[in-house]
């Protein structure tokens, strides 16, 4: 567990230097941090889990780099309109997560207090609605996707099912953020990523926690064959 956190010491740097420069307005140190994130939590996955590395590791190098797409949708993809290509390439994150928390980490059936999710999912379409325009369509299959990851998160290691929960919290901030701006106050940005680092932090270090885990855990010993006729 040490090296583990030692190997995420300079995306929590970085996560710190880009809520602090939201928090103080500093939007020349908040847009190259906001991109400096995702490549950070990458390198802490490589970092940590090169030496046992599965599919598992794959499959969350490939949400993280989606992710960091995403991030990145205003100065990477000059020229298009930012809402609709940031949806994009974090449903595609998402996918990646749902396949990797329903299909590979799971290690309990799906809670029953999980089912929050779909009260949250009805309750924040029906107050946005009327703010969606074109986009209702986009943003309703996006929340599908980003609560299906809440749910899966909630089926697996502790630090991914805070990890999801984190990280839905921060989407739904940001979708107010985005669509009732009015709504909001002035440090909602710093808390939308503050959550959103924090999500997908903890969602990778529950990842290598529980490839690690596996790993490590003792594998039964096959019955013995009678030899005697």
């Amino acid at each position: 567990m040490p090296r583990l956190w030692i190997a995420f010491a300079p995306f929590i740097f970085a996560a710190l230097v880009h809520v602090w420069a939201l928090a103080v307005d500093a939007h020349d140190a908040a847009r190259p941090t906001k991109l400096m994130l995702m490549p950070f939590l990458a390198l802490a996955v490589v970092w940590a889990g090169h030496r046992h590395w599965t599919s598992a590791h794959t499959i969350l190098v490939v949400a993280i780099g989606l992710s960091w797409l995403g991030d990145g949708a205003g100065p990477l993809f000059p020229g298009t309109d930012v809402v609709p290509v940031m949806l994009l390439f974090f449903a595609l994150a998402h996918l990646c997560y749902i396949w990797l928390f329903w299909r590979m980490l799971a290690v309990r059936r799906v809670p029953l207090w999980s089912a929050v999710y779909a009260v949250w999912y009805v309750a924040l379409l029906v107050v946005l609605w009327p703010y969606l325009g074109a986009l209702l369509i986009p943003v309703a299959l996006y929340g599908i996707v980003l609560g299906a990851t809440a749910v899966g998160a909630a089926r697996c290691h502790p630090l991914i099912a805070w990890g999801g929960a984190f990280f839905l919290a921060s989407d739904s901030i940001l979708a107010f953020e985005l669509f009732v701006p009015d709504a909001l106050p002035a440090w909602s940005s710093p808390l939308v990523m503050s959550l959103y680092c924090l999500g997908q932090g903890l969602i990778a270090a529950g990842v290598l926690e529980a490839t690690r885990a596996r790993l490590e855990a003792p594998v039964e010993a096959a019955p013995a064959v009678n030899a005697t006729a």
